[in-house]
């Protein structure tokens, strides 16, 4: 198992996963030059636009491409955009065929920082810098969560009997090492005196297998955002025992870490990036399709019902955050072993 070795090293990568995103904006492929003839509001909505998801149906990823494609659809910005799983190595199989469709202007693919972490721990040849990214969408703080029947049933109880035998309590997350799912036990690990090389950390990708572990007891606690298990929260089968963001997540009766007395904020981040070398006319339509589905009622209301953070952000400024993430982080996990 590969472990963090360092305070200073954890929060450098926190510190990574919570800086604003920017993006360069993509779109449909057209003959034209005139945005207005290759698809833009005034012709009716885009068609042909796919959106991959790097990992299983049921995740976070997979969640935020599928609602966003029911939202331009209902407000009619794309029509039967479609959305379609490729999982496999913590989202580097996603990766790399985004990188290889250079020049394809109806894909886009929704990735976060587990994409950036992974493409390293998993050594990669495809990295998120060769992509074009579109915009950021969302923020989500994590949170830590047991099935029903836990006999933890606050934070207080669970960090009581991990600190008593660190290794023999399992934690599970959806993401591989170097993702937000595992920089999150692992800096909680740090904040309550748990020596992080001690934790017994089991991934899992994406969010739609980690659930059936929860659900199946086969895991004392998991780490991942809270929005893609709302349905099993709000039914009982999934307890929140905290959550790291700054505030209270809205509709999760649940206290911060802060509030629990446990000095750590967490936030991870999900967007939208597109092939290699799109042409200026698909980068326009991409970036105006998403910024007309942020603008819209829908995705207003999206945003409460899963929990998101809103995050928006395009242009060159996305770009640039991405390029140096990447860089930052890369340098972080060799520095731990991680990659």
């Amino acid at each position: 198992m590969k472990t963090f070795k360092s305070l200073r090293m954890l929060t450098a990568v926190a510190a990574a996963a919570t800086l604003a995103l920017t993006a360069t904006g993509c779109g449909v492929t057209s003959s034209s030059s005139d945005p207005s003839a290759s698809g833009s509001a005034a012709s009716g909505p885009l068609e042909g636009l796919r959106i991959m998801v790097p990992n299983t149906p049921g995740g976070g990823y997979d969640t935020t491409a599928r609602v966003a494609a029911q939202v331009m659809d209902d407000a009619a910005i794309a029509s039967n955009l479609e959305v379609f799983n490729l999982a496999g190595a913590g989202g580097t199989v996603g990766l790399a065929r985004i990188v290889n469709e250079k020049g394809n202007g109806d894909l886009g693919m929704l990735m976060g920082l587990g994409v950036v972490g992974a493409s390293y721990t998993n050594e990669s040849e495809a990295k998120l810098t060769e992509t074009t990214p579109i915009a950021k969408l969302i923020e989500e703080p994590g949170a830590i969560m047991v099935p029903k029947d836990s006999p933890y049933k606050t934070i207080d109880d669970l960090v009581a009997a991990w600190k008593k035998d660190p290794g023999k309590l399992s934690v599970g997350g959806g993401s591989s090492p170097g993702g937000p799912d595992h920089l999150l036990p692992m800096q909680l690990a740090e904040a309550v005196g748990i020596d992080p090389k001690d934790v017994n950390f089991v991934s899992y990708d994406g969010g739609g297998d980690l659930l059936p572990a929860i659900l199946g007891n086969k895991l004392d606690f998991a780490a991942s955002g809270a929005g893609e298990y709302m349905q099993q929260i709000e039914e009982g089968s999934v307890r929140v025992l905290a959550t790291s963001g700054e505030e209270r997540l809205e509709g999760v009766d649940s206290p911060t870490l802060q509030e629990s007395d446990i000095d750590l904020v967490f936030s991870n981040w999900r967007g939208l990036v597109a092939p290699p070398e799109i042409s200026d006319e698909d980068k326009a339509k991409w970036t105006e399709a998403v910024t007309k589905m942020h603008d819209s009622e829908e995705w207003q209301t999206a945003l409460e019902t899963n929990g998101w953070t809103d995050a928006f952000m395009t242009g060159d400024e996305f770009s640039t955050f991405l390029t140096e993430q990447d860089e930052r982080v890369a340098t972080v996990l060799k520095t731990l072993g991680l990659a």
